[in-house]
């Protein structure tokens, strides 16, 4: 349990050093994004953003449990 704590404190600091420029990816703009704009109403639902990230997270996963 603390090697994980530890992990997950050092993933936290890497996407905090690497904000700036993860913010320039096109993630949520992807193909397959869908957003919905009516008046009164949006709707947006990211698709393709979910699996892509769903996949880069079980892959580190993946790769701490070996």
């Amino acid at each position: 349990m603390n090697k994980t704590i530890i992990y997950i404190g050092i993933l936290i600091i890497a996407i905090g050093l690497l904000w700036p420029w993860i913010t320039k990816l096109p993630l949520g703009r992807l193909p397959g994004d869908f957003a919905i704009k009516r008046e009164g109403f949006q709707l947006y639902v990211p698709i393709t953003t979910m699996i892509l990230v769903s996949l880069v997270i079980s892959l580190v996963l993946w790769l701490f449990k070996k």
